[in-house]
């Protein structure tokens, strides 16, 4: 590297930190705190810093963690699951099964996650002594049914397993019944000890799918959070108060606590749910919870993670968490909490594979389970494989979450083949039956649209567009405004042409495509069903919110 590009790194090293990490602290701060696909948001804190885990269903790496010094700037650290030989995603595994609501909670210097594998083995404990990793492998944990598991830690250091289930024998009793259960936990060895206490069945007679357990102890009262509804519009978050762990746990008159499923479906966010707490080093309480904002009707980022400010008061229920006092629905905007400003690097909106191995951005769908992709020299090298992204296997398929409503996505592809079955290029991916594909074949670039329509049977991809094409080396790029994304290819950025009308992105929206997991969009090659020695060459990737 010659003198003047280093000193001209140097020089934009220090404007840099002037201008980003210098910069005068905003009073306010901006929802969602994790745009795009982030649900289920679990937090703890330790010392002065603070922790993330989201789930991540079929994707991989998963159960994506964050760190930040003040609520507000997030910058991903790792993955709980981020060796392919810690859980093999095995082909099969449904669109939104896989990796299910976690918790994450220290305690004597160790870090735990506690989640479930939904579709596979059931739930599991993972550790670690640093949050970035590595972490452990799971602790699979025998006779503990049901979903969405967290630890809590009693004064003697005893440990303590919540979940949400039926354990003694009355579900059914009305559509929707779930409960959430208690039982003591070696979380070390994923041991249950003694007997299982079913705790509530939720707030009401007829409440549904109670689920989402964080136990809590304030001021020497126990208080149990949990979600309530389901995870879309008559979500909520509601709480249940005790004076002894075991219980009983009296419903807070005060519930729901946070919803805005009296608001409909008109409301700018809605779905709000699944809750976590945690007290500041200043002593005051913020929550995270996952919500969905909607463009012109439609769901297109899934499931985010909000912010929102909690006050503990003392009501005739006992301890009442108050979301937004004076508001009570999660805000677009708000005051900030009242901690160090600590930015944290951008997400990098253009990624020209100079590393070694792809950055903490991409995903893959299920585990990887052979090296069929390599970052090297500056190009994501990515090997024909005979899987496909309309089955629900691992594709030859790398790729990050959308996280803007308007964006823009392009690749610069190298690619040529003598073979039919032989294709690569740019994907719009929500599961294996909705999905947009423009690729580059033996002699044209083609446009393909993947419809399963209700989510269930079989269908056929449908070719949208076809175009001649003869050059080796192609742009691909999709531009997405709200509901609707046109897709172009050219030789060079500069000259790019459209293929195929204006397409319709409802496509991959909660309200078609439905379930839990979120939009992705990546680069993609296979030989269809064919075994193949052909590698597909990536120059760069980029996607960046556009207006």
């Amino acid at each position: 590297m010659n003198l003047y590009i280093k000193t001209t790194k140097l020089l934009f090293g220090v404007f840099f930190c002037l201008n980003v990490f210098g910069q005068t602290p905003p009073e306010y701060f901006k929802n969602p705190i994790l745009p795009g696909f982030y649900p289920d948001p679990s937090i703890c804190r330790v010392g002065d810093t603070y922790y993330m885990v989201n789930s991540s269903f079929e994707w991989y790496p998963g159960l994506p963690i964050h760190r930040s010094k003040d609520l507000v700037n997030w910058e991903k650290i790792g993955h709980g699951i981020h060796r392919p030989d810690q859980i093999v995603y095995k082909d099969g595994l449904d669109n939104s099964n896989g990796i299910f609501a976690p918790t994450i909670r220290y305690h004597k210097g160790t870090y735990y996650i506690i989640t479930t594998m939904v579709g596979q083995q059931g739930n599991f404990i993972i550790t670690a002594k640093n949050p970035a990793g590595p972490w452990s492998e799971p602790i699979w944990i025998k006779d503990a049914p049901g979903i969405d598991p967290s630890l809590f830690w009693e004064d003697d250091g005893r440990c303590y397993y919540t979940g949400a289930g039926i354990v003694d024998g009355t579900q059914g009793e009305w559509p929707g019944k779930n409960g959430i259960w208690l039982q003591e936990i070696d979380p070390d060895k994923g041991v249950l000890i003694g007997e299982k206490k079913q705790l509530t069945y939720g707030h009401a007679s007829n409440a549904r799918w109670a689920e989402g357990p964080h136990l809590y102890k304030i001021d020497n009262e126990y208080l149990l959070l949990i979600g309530e509804g389901g995870t879309g519009e008559y979500h909520s978050v509601t709480v249940f108060n005790s004076k002894n762990l075991w219980g009983p746990y009296v419903p807070n008159h005060a519930n729901p606590v946070m919803t805005h499923r009296h608001l409909g479906k008109t409301h700018s966010i809605g779905q709000t749910g699944h809750a976590d707490i945690v007290q500041t080093q200043n002593g005051d309480w913020w929550s995270v919870m996952l919500a969905k904002r909607k463009i012109d009707g439609y769901v297109t980022l899934a499931r985010e993670t909000f912010l929102a400010k909690v006050i503990m008061s003392q009501q005739e229920s006992g301890i009442t968490p108050i979301f937004n006092p004076g508001i009570g629905l999660l805000q677009e905007e708000q005051k900030r909490p009242d901690l160090s400003w600590s930015p944290v690097p951008e997400i990098a909106e253009r990624d020209d594979f100079d590393g070694n191995s792809p950055g903490l951005e991409w995903n893959f769908l299920r585990t990887p389970r052979s090296e069929w992709y390599k970052q090297k020299d500056g190009q994501m090298e990515i090997m024909l494989r005979p899987e496909m992204v309309t089955e629900l296997v691992n594709p030859s398929f790398i790729a990050q979450r959308s996280r803007f409503f308007n964006y823009e996505a392009t690749t610069k592809l190298s690619f040529k083949t003598k073979k039919d079955n032989e294709k690569a290029g740019l994907v719009i991916y929500r599961r294996h039956g909705n999905n947009y594909q423009l690729l580059k074949r033996k002699e044209d670039i083609v446009l393909i649209k993947a419809f399963q329509k209700g989510n269930e049977g079989e269908f056929e991809p449908k070719v949208v567009a076809l175009v001649p094409y003869k050059s080796k080396e192609v742009v691909l790029n999709a531009k997405v405004k709200g509901l609707k994304v046109q897709f172009f290819f050219g030789e060079s950025e500069n000259s790019l042409k459209p293929i195929g009308g204006i397409q319709d992105y409802t496509l991959v929206s909660d309200e078609i495509a439905r379930k839990f997991n979120g939009v992705y969009v990546g680069m993609y090659a296979t030989s269809s069903g064919k075994k193949s020695d052909s590698i597909a060459m990536f120059d760069y990737f980029s996607m960046r919110e556009s207006d």
